[in-house]
């Protein structure tokens, strides 16, 4: 048993690109003239002192609008920071969006202001610093006085794409995606996740990332609930909570995929961006109830492969093996109640499979097409035939 939000039936099929709207140098001159597909912007300039209290302004700008990736920078990244400021090392200018008059929200930058931010507030100590050891272990309030003035002194530049710069709702959702996507093009690279989060906003992705924060998901991922403590985590910075969602409803299709798994998520959530308020209900809905049927049935072990070699199961869970619990889960949940009762069975079949095959079957390090579907199809044949 099977089934499909309305939504799902056609994500593979991408609509062409349109045909260049003017043909010749004439009209093209004349698009340009009028300013359409050029962005109004203006540079400003601010003491970091003034421009910490602007951030702690309600509703002055946004750290996190929905594109952004989580928080990366660990202590001693941020310190590195505040050591150029001590210095006066030129440091890029972050690039805000204004959605409305004088409030703003972050396309670019948001590490960067995270740090000072999280500095004046005695947030973190000074640490792994290369030419100011001296400081090490100090927050701003117990810098000695001449020093934490002179970072008073130190300024942030900032441009700041304005609101004149689109029509209407539609245009601003298209230019920031645009502006967000060429800024990050040439910085730290991005995590495919990421990318998607950012380009291809929608309530599929927010539902994506409430379903990633259900209690027995995040113990599986071995996620802490204190986000301090969760954002140490390379897998949870850069989102590979959300990638695991995201692959159970992709991968339900996956008799559909041609060519890389990457792009084919990319066009899932490229087609999830259409999905109705409807879709949206019936795929959590979907998700919540196979999460707990995994608990259920596997406890503390979900998401953990068999290791035939070391005879136990692996103490951290695993993307390729996931994908196979979700999946086949989801294929049987009509026999949910037989696959609870039957519990037992169920892991000794999960440990069978492992053993009559090999570790990575399904851990993912066998990646074809038919790689993927093969693991797919044994987990989900195992579970049909308890």
């Amino acid at each position: 048993m099977h089934q499909f939000a309305d939504v799902e039936f056609d994500f593979t099929k991408r609509p062409p690109k349109p045909a260049p709207l003017f043909e010749n140098d004439s009209e093209i001159n004349s698009r340009y003239m009028t300013g359409e597909g050029r962005i109004l912007i203006e540079t400003n300039r601010e003491r970091l002192q003034v421009f910490v209290e602007a951030l702690r302004r309600p509703g002055y700008i946004e750290l996190s609008p929905f594109y952004q990736r989580r928080e990366r920078w660990d202590n001693d990244r941020k310190s590195l920071l505040i050591e150029s400021f001590i210095m006066n090392i030129p440091v890029p200018p972050v690039f805000l969006y204004e959605r409305e008059f004088n409030q703003y929200e972050v396309m670019d930058g948001q590490q960067r202001i995270s740090a000072i931010r999280d500095f004046y507030d005695d947030q973190f100590a000074l640490s792994g610093l290369e030419y100011w050891p001296e400081l090490e272990g100090r927050t701003y309030s117990t810098l000695p006085d001449k020093i934490r003035a002179g970072i008073d002194r130190r300024s942030l530049s900032s441009i700041v794409l304005l609101k004149e710069s689109a029509a209407d709702d539609v245009e601003v959702s298209v230019l920031r995606r645009v502006v967000f996507d060429r800024l990050n093009r040439g910085g730290v690279r991005l995590e495919r996740q990421e990318i998607r989060n950012a380009l291809f906003p929608s309530e599929f992705n927010s539902m994506v990332h409430r379903l990633a924060e259900n209690p027995v998901f995040r113990k599986a991922w071995r996620i802490p609930e204190d986000r301090a403590l969760a954002i140490r985590s390379a897998f949870y910075q850069k989102m590979g909570d959300l990638e695991v969602v995201l692959r159970f409803f992709a991968l339900r299709h996956a008799d559909r995929l041609e060519g890389p798994l990457q792009q084919f998520l990319d066009d899932y959530m490229f087609a999830m961006q259409t999905a109705t308020c409807k879709d949206v209900k019936w795929l959590e809905g979907l998700f919540l109830q196979v999460i707990e049927l995994g608990y259920e049935i596997y406890g503390d072990l979900l998401f953990r492969p068999w290791d035939p070699a070391r005879g136990d199961w692996s103490s951290v869970p695993n993307k390729g093996f996931c994908d196979c619990v979700l999946t086949g889960l989801a294929w049987n949940l009509d026999k949910k109640d037989v696959l609870v009762a039957k519990k037992t069975d169920v892991i000794g079949a999960t440990i069978g499979l492992f053993e009559k095959f090999d570790l990575a079957t399904f851990t993912g390090r066998k990646s074809t097409k038919k790689d993927l579907l093969d693991r797919l199809t044994l987990f989900r044949d195992m579970l049909a035939g308890i």
